[in-house]
């Protein structure tokens, strides 16, 4: 009874410690499982944990550059305000002496406006002056005109007296040209009467007494534009203008001088510069009309150029009405002006006179090619004669 008891006893434990050990059994197993789960969620977070590392190492890493390059600005933007302030001086002191310099100009300025109104005023007297200079300039022209017409008629008179009474006088030879003017003692120059062969009235003529020995007859003159040029055949035969001022003598008159005896020709011409130069010809005459005042020279010499911008081989005299050149274009209506242009040629002081700063690519302008171009208008021209034997 006691062994039944003590197996019972025995088994009872058996199975108690059995199923202890099935419970200890499924507990470790349940352990375990949730050992490897965490194991599992620890290495999910050690991995999570290591990438975050990663990105705040990277983050880090960013930060620093962005520091470093927020304090190279800085230092840039330092620098910048350091040069600003010393351009924002240098500013202030130009501004400074800038101020000084402009108010000298305005004082400078109001002296000169004081100066300039009182040299206007001075201006304005001296025009006065002139003005009643040259009309007594002109009255006395006048009075020594009408004082040498009346010393030839004096002595016309007298010549005619003494030949009534049968006295013996060779008869007093008028003035044929200016030289003769000058030979007489008249050495100043100014307007004066020529009696021209086989002209029927006496001729008012410029003569220049001062340029290069005097006795010149001056037969064209430019100076100021007053005057227009483009006239037509009529009016270049018989002449237009003022002797003292811009004129053409005449072709009539310049063929009925030039057939008295042998002349030199001389032209001055000057630029809008100031500079002067001339070209002269030591024989000069032209034909009469029917040969339409053909043009003869011979002998260029002067500083107008090296070759002559006359024709010297002649060329007949063409007005807008009248077409006597060598070229289909017409040169006198295409060019202005009368003129011995040939083939148009490479001069014409007859053309449209240009002022300062519009004579330049101006064909039609008062040209001497050789002087100035083709295409550059002069700003005054001055053609004149004297016998060879001066």
């Amino acid at each position: 009874m006691k062994s039944e008891m003590a197996q019972i006893q025995q088994n009872a434990v058996q199975n108690h410690t059995a199923t202890m050990l099935e419970i200890g059994t499924s507990l470790l197993s349940q352990t375990a499982e949730q050992t490897r789960k965490l194991t599992d969620v620890e290495t999910q977070v050690l991995n999570q944990t290591s990438r975050l590392e990663i990105q705040l190492l990277e983050n880090s890493l960013s930060t620093y550059k962005l520091e470093k390059q927020l304090l190279q600005q800085t230092n840039e933007i330092l620098k910048i305000h350091e040069k600003n302030s010393l351009l924002e001086h240098k500013i202030l002191e130009m501004e400074g002496k800038h101020k000084e310099e402009l108010d000298t100009l305005k004082e400078e300025r109001e002296n000169l406006q004081v100066l300039v109104t009182r040299q206007t005023y001075i201006i304005q007297e001296l025009e006065k002056q002139l003005n009643r200079a040259t009309t007594n300039n002109s009255v006395l022209q006048k009075q020594q005109l009408e004082l040498m017409d009346t010393v030839h008629n004096l002595v016309n008179l007298c010549t005619k007296e003494v030949l009534l009474k049968g006295g013996k006088k060779e008869e007093e030879k008028p003035f044929r040209d200016c030289a003769d003017v000058y030979q007489a003692g008249f050495n100043k120059s100014g307007i004066y009467t020529i009696y021209i062969n086989n002209m029927p009235e006496p001729k008012k003529v410029f003569c220049n007494m001062d340029l290069n020995g005097g006795g010149w007859t001056v037969i064209q003159h430019r100076e100021d534009g007053s005057l227009d040029f483009q006239r037509g055949w009529k009016e270049y035969k018989m002449g237009f203008g003022n002797p003292s001022g811009e004129y053409w003598l005449g072709n009539e008159f310049i063929f009925a001088i030039t057939s008295q005896r042998q002349y030199t020709l001389r032209i001055e011409l000057m630029d809008w510069e100031g500079n002067r130069a001339y070209s002269q010809y030591d024989r000069f005459h032209i034909g009469n009309e029917k040969q339409n005042y053909r043009l003869y020279l011979k002998g260029h010499t002067g500083t107008a150029g090296k070759q002559s911008s006359l024709i010297l081989h002649g060329a007949d005299f063409s007005t807008k009405d009248a077409d006597n050149d060598n070229c289909m274009c017409k040169c006198a209506l295409m060019l202005t002006g009368g003129w011995w242009f040939d083939a148009c040629g490479p001069s014409n002081l007859n053309g449209m006179f240009y002022t300062a700063g519009q004579n330049h690519g101006k064909l039609n302008g008062i040209k001497w090619h050789y002087f100035k171009g083709p295409s550059y208008s002069l700003r005054s021209t001055t053609m004149m004669i004297r016998p060879l034997d001066f």
